[in-house]
């Protein structure tokens, strides 16, 4: 099968399982359980494995490997946004039940913005090669400053394109239900949800730098690259109510993925002299995610700790 039959058999993954999700298993704005979380979370890995699993039989071991190996490398920091966005909603005071709302017009504009990077990234890297070894540089460097830093508080207010929209669009100082417009007296007016997604897209737009380049690194397949972002992305609206409750619990999750990112990074500076195999690179992903997450429940936090000992006196 060639190229061209497989950006459609995408196309239709991608709509499909859009469709599905959007009309289907979350047609109504409601506050999402972490047991219905888990299972939308189940449903978007199991569109990825069926569609990594067509490209090994169809494409051969070598591209099902390395998509399987960009997908978790972009899951694994998507998972570390998540973070963010806690805080983000937290700040915005966004109710529970339009946070869905926002996420799904996030990931719509993800879907887009990360088309343009990809794309544009790989027409650079295939031109000047010399810039592989730049992009690899930067990521064990921001590998490096997210593992050193202290933990850094998120200011949306500061954020420009939030100050941008309240510049040029009256604000209404509370929400109305999921709606990103309501009407006050006659006056149209956008409400804090639309201030919300701002900073949600923004956000994305700013971790894109990290974990395009991270998927560059792995490999230069359009496809590929696309997919495995797509993918990943899609499933981060109910990766974010399955772990939004025990985020803080993994306390070792965000050091193994920046060691994640600084293993791309290294494989990058490392490709002029050798090419780590691309089952080698999965080896080593899934071990950081898997070991992080260990650790994470054998050495949980002091306080939580205590308070789980406090809880068998």
């Amino acid at each position: 099968m060639t190229e061209t039959w497989l950006w459609p058999i995408f196309g239709f993954f991608f709509v499909t399982a859009f469709v599905l999700d959007l009309f289907v298993f979350q047609r109504k704005a409601h506050d999402i359980p972490v047991k219905e979380a888990l299972k939308l979370v189940g449903f978007w890995v199991i569109i990825a494995t069926v569609f990594a699993t067509l490209l090994f039989f169809i494409e051969g071991p070598e591209r099902g490997l390395l998509f399987v190996t960009a997908y978790l490398t972009e899951y694994s920091l998507s998972i570390d946004n998540l973070f963010v966005f806690m805080v983000l909603f937290t700040y915005f005071a966004v109710p529970r039940e339009a946070q869905r709302k926002v996420l799904l017009w996030g990931i719509l504009g993800a879907v887009l913005f990360r088309g343009i990077f990809i794309f544009g990234g790989i027409g650079l890297l295939s031109r000047f090669h010399f810039l592989v070894y730049i992009l690899g540089a930067f990521l064990v460097y921001t590998a490096i400053k997210l593992v050193t830093q202290k933990e850094k508080e998120v200011e949306p207010d500061k954020n420009p394109a939030v100050k941008l929209v309240r510049r040029f669009l009256p604000v209404s100082p509370k929400y109305d239900g999921a709606r990103f417009f309501t009407r006050i007296d006659g006056v149209r007016f956008a409400t804090p949800l639309i201030i919300a997604l701002v900073a949600i897209e923004t956000s994305d737009i700013f971790f894109a730098t990290d974990s395009v380049p991270a998927v560059l690194g792995i490999t230069l397949d359009p496809l590929i690259v696309y997919s495995s972002n797509i993918f990943a992305i899609l499933g981060l609206q109910a990766l974010f109510f399955a772990l939004a409750g025990i985020f803080y619990l993994f306390r070792y999750l965000s050091t193994g993925i920046c060691i994640v990112l600084a293993f791309v990074g290294t494989k990058m500076l490392l490709s002029y002299w050798y090419e780590i195999p691309t089952l080698v690179s999965l080896g080593v992903i899934l071990t950081l995610l898997t070991g992080s997450v260990l650790l994470s429940i054998i050495f949980p936090k002091k306080a939580e700790a205590e308070k789980q000992a406090g809880t068998h006196l």
